[in-house]
This record gives structure tokens, C-alpha cells and sequence, in this order.
């Protein structure tokens, strides 16, 4: 008996000795936040409006519009009807000015000839 518990008991020592070993120091590792790019705001119809008579002065106010942004994209894509019309037949892409703080409308001639 005094065998047997010898051979239980040294194991057990063995292993209560090996888990008191201290632990490694944890390393400071640097890290990077990425830095924020500017980024407006889907436009509303409010903006789109403006946008379109500044481009457009002489066409038909917008009555209505909807502007699609995808995530992260640097275009939007609007839909609009002008004048008393409520559906929305005309299509314009706007994409980000350099600041990347506002939208400007691509090829302003082609929309306003629509």
C-alpha cells in the first residue's frame, strides 16, 4: 500500500511543481489606428435640389428624388422628376469633390440635357 500511494502521490507533486512556473510577460505590441477618410452624407432631396439648379438653371426644378449610395462608395446614384412630374424618369450619378466633404454632379451637360 505504501507503493501504491507513492506512485499516485509523486505524479500529483509533479505536476503541482511545474504549474507554478511564473508566466511569460506579456509583449507591448504597437498598434495602428487607420486613419479616417472624410466622408459626406447620402444627399437628400433638400441637397440634390440645390445641386441640380446650380448645375441646371434653366430646367424644371425637381419635384422629387432618391440618391443610392453603396458602402464606402465614392458615387451616388439619384433618380428624379422634374416640374410636376412624380416619378422618377431621370437619372444623374454625383460623386465626392476633392475635399471629400460635399457631392458635385458628374457631366452636368448630359443631365441637364435630360
Amino acid at each position: 500500500m505504501n507503493k501504491l500511494s507513492l506512485l499516485i502521490a509523486l505524479p500529483l507533486l509533479v505536476l503541482t511543481a511545474c504549474g507554478e512556473e511564473p508566466a511569460p510577460e506579456p509583449t507591448q505590441t504597437a498598434t495602428v489606428a487607420p486613419e479616417p477618410t472624410p466622408s459626406a452624407p447620402t444627399p437628400d432631396q433638400a441637397l440634390f435640389t440645390q445641386l441640380f439648379a446650380d448645375a441646371c438653371p434653366g430646367a424644371e426644378p425637381v419635384n422629387t428624388s432618391m440618391c443610392q449610395r453603396a458602402m464606402g462608395a465614392d458615387t451616388v446614384s439619384c433618380r428624379y422628376g422634374l416640374g410636376d412630374d412624380e416619378y422618377l424618369r431621370h437619372d444623374a450619378t454625383l460623386a465626392l469633390n476633392e475635399a471629400g466633404d460635399g457631392w458635385t454632379l458628374v457631366d452636368p451637360a448630359t443631365v441637364c440635357a435630360q
